[in-house]
């Protein structure tokens, strides 16, 4: 734990730009899926679409995810009395563990629609789209002013 302690700062900077760049992943993958979904006709399109929902998700937003996590656990350990100081970081995890599903299930619409499965509309991508924003606006609100 005294390591975790000594190195906060390192891990809360890591935590922060690995956090940013999933994020970017989530804002701009559901927008590929929207063009995916509303030009499924245009072959030449989706095969270049399918290539970069492939790489964004592999490439940026699965290491990305990764390293959130495990610099977040660091930020734990490092400070494990943060349980006891209200609710809001337990509301953060909620929210948190919602990103995770969400993130495997961008990673099963990669699947879905890359083979023809998928037949969901662009407007249910665009409202899909909308998620990851509305979990990092609650994740700031309990981070920042712990309302609870």
């Amino acid at each position: 734990m005294e390591f975790f302690a000594a190195h906060y700062l390192g891990f809360k900077a890591l935590h922060l730009v690995a956090l940013i760049s999933w994020m970017a992943m989530f804002f701009y993958l559901p927008r590929l899926f929207v063009y995916h979904a509303e030009h499924r006709e245009n072959t030449d399109f989706i095969a270049i679409v399918k290539l970069q929902e492939r790489r964004l998700y592999a490439y940026i937003g699965t290491p990305a995810f990764v390293l959130t996590i495990l610099s977040g656990s660091a930020l734990i350990l490092a400070n494990t009395e943060i349980f006891t100081h209200g609710g809001w970081f337990h509301a953060k995890l909620l929210v948190v563990a919602m990103l995770i599903v969400y993130h495997f299930l961008c990673g099963h619409f990669i699947k879905t629609l890359g083979d023809g499965r998928c037949q969901k509309s662009g407007k249910f991508f665009r409202i899909f789209n909308e998620f990851p924003t509305i979990c990092l606006i609650a994740i700031v609100i309990f981070v920042v002013l712990k309302p609870f």
